[in-house]
């Protein structure tokens, strides 16, 4: 049986979230969910016909997910969906029934199709029947970052929805991420359901995340020593800065993590100083590069199932007082991982298989900081 001809397709904005009926629409909290298919254009391209009644039948199943879980179509534009909630868990709700009958319905006419989804909760401005405010526009910003079948959702979108998930449904912790002009970085999840792709490359994030504290002094004194470090970052994933105190290890650790290139998921200063006990170097890892603080397994667990897939620097500060752990994590680390590299500072070296040292001397002319100076420790 034929399908009939779908409607024109054409930007609607529809009425909004009512406290009731006949009233104003609502200002306030709103979870949103958008939605769009990755790779239309090409797909139009080979196939205008087919794209055109694969497209009627995404957009049947994504109305439909949105009004059984209480969501409103506020806007479409092309083959993006815009809704609106009155709750994270229905947003989800909505995102991973549309996406489980999107992969049971038949799209090979199309060679597939493929929707990236992000759910985003905030407070609004309602206004001529449309939203305004930082929340659809970092929900647009989270949709960018997402690949086609992937469901992300904000932090604190997560955790308001966390224990109203429907069942078997959860929450995988993807770290924090700097997206597209936001000052910020986000704490960002990936919803997980049964019948789902969960295994996605890292996020399409903006490279330069990280934690770097800004320097306020010039460097000076170290420039050839800073280019031969930087270079040799390139070839070791352990390269040790050793030496003995006071010689500004940690300022030029600084310099050479925020110079090196092809981090895209940032440089990270783990500052070991306040750590006593060895057991909870890799809890401060994990805290510091945003890897999950709970789930299952250990610490060091969570940490490399966070790394895996990622291109990240990671700057371990002072670790004469803790070799042994410092040393075992770093081992583990290169072991388990292919895109991590570490930079570490310490009074010796770690005496791990892989590592490069570069021995620190003292400078002629006093540097202009060294690892006292409060202006240049991280926040």
């Amino acid at each position: 049986m034929q399908e009939p001809t779908p409607p024109a397709r054409t930007t609607t904005v529809l009425p909004f979230l009512r406290r009731a009926a006949g009233e104003q629409p609502v200002s306030g909290m709103v979870a949103f969910l958008f939605t769009d298919i990755v790779g239309s254009t090409r797909r139009w391209e080979n196939a205008p016909e087919a794209m055109r009644l694969a497209l009627a039948r995404h957009d049947a199943i994504l109305r439909d997910a949105i009004l059984d879980h209480r969501g409103l179509v506020f806007r479409t534009l092309g083959d993006a969906f815009m809704a609106a909630f009155s709750s994270p868990a229905d947003a989800a709700g909505a995102a991973v029934a549309a996406q489980q009958r999107l992969a049971a319905a038949d799209f090979r006419a199309v060679d597939g199709l493929t929707v990236r989804m992000a759910i985003y909760a905030g407070i609004v401005e309602a206004r001529d029947s449309d939203y305004f405010g930082q929340a659809p526009n970092r929900t647009q910003r989270l949709l960018a970052a997402a690949h086609g079948g992937q469901i992300l959702i904000s932090g604190a979108a997560a955790e308001m929805a966390a224990t109203r998930l429907p069942a078997g449904v959860r929450l995988m912790d993807l770290g924090r991420h700097r997206l597209r002009d936001l000052p910020e970085p986000e704490h960002v999840a990936q919803i997980v359901a049964p019948g789902l792709r969960h295994d996605f490359p890292p996020i399409l994030s903006q490279a330069g995340v990280g934690n770097l504290p800004q320097t306020t002094t010039r460097f000076v004194g170290r420039e050839s020593d800073v280019d031969d470090l930087v270079a040799r970052l390139e070839r070791a994933r352990l390269l040790t800065i050793a030496g003995a105190g006071g010689l500004g290890k940690t300022r030029l650790s600084l310099e050479v993590a925020a110079r090196a290139p092809g981090f895209g998921d940032g440089a990270w200063f783990v500052e070991l100083a306040p750590v006593t006990d060895p057991a909870l170097v890799a809890e401060s890892v994990c805290a510091t590069v945003g890897a999950p603080a709970i789930g299952d397994g250990a610490a060091f667990d969570r940490l490399v199932d966070h790394l895996r897939g990622r291109r990240m620097l990671i700057v371990l500060d002072n670790c004469e007082h803790l070799v042994a752990a410092a040393a075992d994590l770093a081992h583990r680390i290169l072991r388990e991982t292919t895109g991590a590299t570490i930079l570490a500072n310490s009074r010796e070296a770690l005496g791990v298989p892989g590592e490069e040292i570069w021995r620190v001397g003292g400078l002629e002319v006093p540097p202009e900081s060294d690892d006292a100076d409060p202006l240049w420790r991280p926040p």
